[in-house]
């Protein structure tokens, strides 16, 4: 499973790359980026269908850890998917945008 670091997602982001935030909503409220989507990593295994077959997808989490886990997860449901290394929390020092609340505003 592939792994990348946060400059490499903020391309991917840039080129329009869907990103998936495993946390837990508490979590994704405090702080997201910019138009990544929510599935708790509990919820994973159920909705599997919500990933799209087609096209690479990022998903983070606080630290990489539980991301690693969902795209190891998504990977064995034929999904392409990378887990981005240290997570919200390299996004956040790298100085990248966050959103913060349930979604991105307008």
């Amino acid at each position: 499973m592939a792994e990348v670091d946060v400059t490499v997602l903020a391309a991917a982001r840039a080129d329009g790359a869907l990103v998936i935030d495993v946390r837990e909503p508490h979590e994704f409220e405090d702080g997201h980026v910019p138009g990544a989507r929510l599935i708790p990593l509990a919820t994973v295994p159920y909705r599997v269908d919500d990933v799209p077959r087609d096209g690479r997808v990022y998903v983070i989490c606080q630290s990489g850890n539980r991301s690693r886990v969902a795209a190891e997860t998504l990977a064995r449901a034929g999904r392409e998917v990378t887990s981005v290394l240290g997570g919200t929390s390299a996004w956040v020092a790298a100085g990248h945008p966050v959103v913060r609340g349930p979604r991105d505003r307008a």
